[in-house]
């Protein structure tokens, strides 16, 4: 008897070759249900539709179709099974020799601007993972695929093994079956619990799943594996398309999403940041985008050297002309015009990403721990000089308030203990991941040297001493933003307004370990 493969598939890529080779090579015969079935008759291939073969219609819509006796009976029998097998004869069932289902597409429907509630339960699959879940328990017996890119691997397999499959090869089918579930089932748990109304700030349970976009060299240093995982839709980094350069190392991704978060705070002006282990080294404004790369460059231009680069606009020929003055490790934007291209492909090994959507982002960090991990909500909360505080006697201007929500912004994202010192628009120096305040305001007006006249200073967390503010005003500084909160804040403040500063309190911490 001829072998009976089940094909239902939502994502049609690769199905008629598929289909022609089992047919015409290895003599399969198919039951298939709805467009499945259509798209293999279309293409002149013979095919028994699910309904015809259970002699059940298709009810509800369509929700009810493969959720039959013949269709498990036939994934589940155990062929070394005498009890199995006699139930299979009794009950006019064929055993079913290879399974292709992949489901519907729910991440894809959740991912589209304005999609409801109802029109996204249509997309959660039934009789799709009851048929993958059996078919992997079953990998002793019968082969599944759950994904195109296994098709030609599977037909390969059977090629170099007389038309069959090894039970190594069904094994590794079945674990990708039961990872494609599993991900899938945390998808829509997720998108579930978004759409609740809920108390608790953080979830009772939460799960993170991924799909290995490519094996990376290694992870931090090279005695660590590392690999690069997507969750969820081709969105973030795995959307990026690079331009050119070599690929991407676990350090750059690491040092790119750093990147991409500082560039997000500036959307108004042309912006760019220069970035070294994850801490800006150079973040600057200006009236173009190569001004703006300039002055971001030149903040730190020792540093700047291997460093990562992100701009907020598309690389103009002006811009590319200066990123090919120095080596870079990598260079992302939202774009890139064509002249500025061919100007960059002279740095062939400069790593260029071009990432439409700089803005999105996860909503949450995961760090892990023994035993387990740790999540918490984005720090996207967005600065507001409204809400600021100005504790001072000496109140600051309009244009001195934008030089400290700059440099408020930079600091954000810098290592904890951080200290941003700052003036037109450019960082001048900046202290961080210390052990005490003092020691990254010391690192920070160090860098700036005598720029640091009439310049802004910003400090992540509040000063528990009026020490950091003195020293602050003997480099020049003028203004003081930070989140206040010390029980000796008005020792500060007092500092501040003896020695003639400006002093913003923000309300808002911005740690980060």
């Amino acid at each position: 008897m001829a072998r009976l493969a089940l094909l239902s598939v939502s994502n049609k890529t690769g199905l008629v070759e598929l289909a022609r080779s089992l047919q015409e090579e290895f003599k399969f015969e198919f039951i298939s249900s709805g467009g499945t079935a259509k798209v293999l008759q279309d293409a002149g291939l013979t095919v028994t539709k699910v309904a015809d073969y259970t002699g059940s219609p298709e009810i509800l819509g369509g929700r009810v179709k493969t959720l039959h006796p013949r269709i498990h009976g036939g994934i589940l029998a155990r062929r070394d099974n005498s009890q199995d097998v006699a139930d299979l004869e009794d009950n006019q069932i064929r055993p079913i020799d290879l399974v292709v289902v992949n489901l519907y597409p729910f991440e894809e429907t959740i991912s589209k601007a304005g999609v409801s509630l109802s029109e996204a339960v249509e997309q959660i699959d039934i009789g799709g993972p009851a048929m993958l879940r059996a078919s992997a328990k079953n990998f002793a017996h019968l082969t599944v695929l759950c994904n195109p890119a296994q098709y030609e691997e599977y037909l390969q397999e059977l090629r170099q093994n007389k038309g069959e499959a090894s039970l190594e090869f069904r094994q590794k089918a079945a674990l990708k079956g039961f990872l494609h579930t599993s991900e899938y089932d945390r998808a829509i748990s997720s998108y579930l619990s978004s759409q609740v109304a809920d108390n608790r700030e953080t979830p009772q349970e939460f799960s993170i799943t991924g799909k290995q976009v490519q094996s990376l060299r290694y992870g931090e240093n090279p005695h660590q594996s590392a690999a690069w995982y997507q969750t969820g839709t081709a969105s973030g980094w795995a959307a990026a398309t690079k331009l050119q350069g070599k690929e991407l190392s676990y350090n750059n991704l690491v040092d790119l999403e750093a990147a991409r978060r500082i560039i997000t705070e500036f959307t108004d002006n042309p912006a760019a940041v220069v970035l070294k282990h994850t801490n800006p080294c150079g973040v600057a404004l200006g009236n173009t985008l190569v001004e703006a790369y300039q002055k971001a460059f030149n903040a730190d231009s020792m540093s700047a050297f291997g460093g990562i680069v992100a701009l907020n606009q598309p690389i103009d020929a002006a811009t590319a002309t200066e990123l090919t003055k120095t080596f870079l490790e990598c260079v992302v934007a939202p774009g890139c015009e064509e002249d500025a291209q061919e100007i960059i492909a002279a740095k062939s090994k400069l790593r260029v990403l071009i990432l439409p959507d700089l803005q999105s982002g996860r909503l949450e960090t995961i760090k892990v721990i023994a035993g387990g991990f740790l999540m918490q909500a984005a720090d996207d909360i967005l600065a507001d000089s409204n809400k600021w505080q100005i504790v001072t006697d000496k109140k600051p201007s309009q244009k001195e308030i934008e030089e400290l929500l700059f440099a408020w912004k930079v600091c954000k994202h810098v290592k904890s203990n951080a200290i941003v010192v700052s003036k037109e628009l450019t960082t001048l120096g900046v202290g961080a991941g210390q052990m005490n305040r003092v020691g990254a305001v010391k690192i920070a007006l160090e860098q700036a040297e005598e720029k640091a006249q009439g310049g802004f200073l910003a400090s992540d967390g509040f000063f528990p001493f009026d020490d950091s503010v003195k020293t602050a005003a003997e480099a020049g500084i003028t203004g003081i933003i930070q989140p206040g909160g010390s029980l000796r804040d008005q020792d500060s403040i007092e500092a501040a307004n003896k020695l003639g500063l400006t002093m913003v309190l923000t309300g808002n911490r911005h740690f980060l370990h």
